[in-house]
């Protein structure tokens, strides 16, 4: 088990792979970093790497943008649920509340 999590924390991919795995541009990904969501960590050369706990996290973001959370939010969350892994988060009640729909353009057509 411990062999696992320390596989799991294994900063070994670079952001080709980030954005391939997860779907998301390496513009995302950096305005995710700059805004603290995630913590890469570095190679040598300065370059981002990731590990897999890194992706389920930045999927686990994606699905929070998507339904409508603020990056504020959305950093309040994944702190306070620090030691859960992404599919505890994703079935929080909170979550699985109907958000109210902003921008629904649908009454003028």
């Amino acid at each position: 088990m411990d062999n696992d999590k320390s596989r799991r924390n294994a900063p070994v991919f670079p952001m080709s792979s980030a954005m391939k795995l997860t779907d998301l541009t390496a513009r995302q990904i950096r305005h995710y970093e700059s805004a603290g969501l995630i913590a890469p960590s570095r190679s040598e050369g300065n370059h981002r790497l990731f590990s897999m706990n890194d992706f389920e996290k930045l999927l686990t973001i994606k699905i929070l943008m998507e339904k409508g959370f603020t990056m504020k939010r959305i950093g309040e969350i994944l702190d306070k649920d620090e030691s859960h892994p992404a599919d505890e988060i994703l079935n929080h009640r909170e979550l699985n509340r109907a958000l109210p729909n902003r921008g629904d353009l649908s009454r003028f057509f």
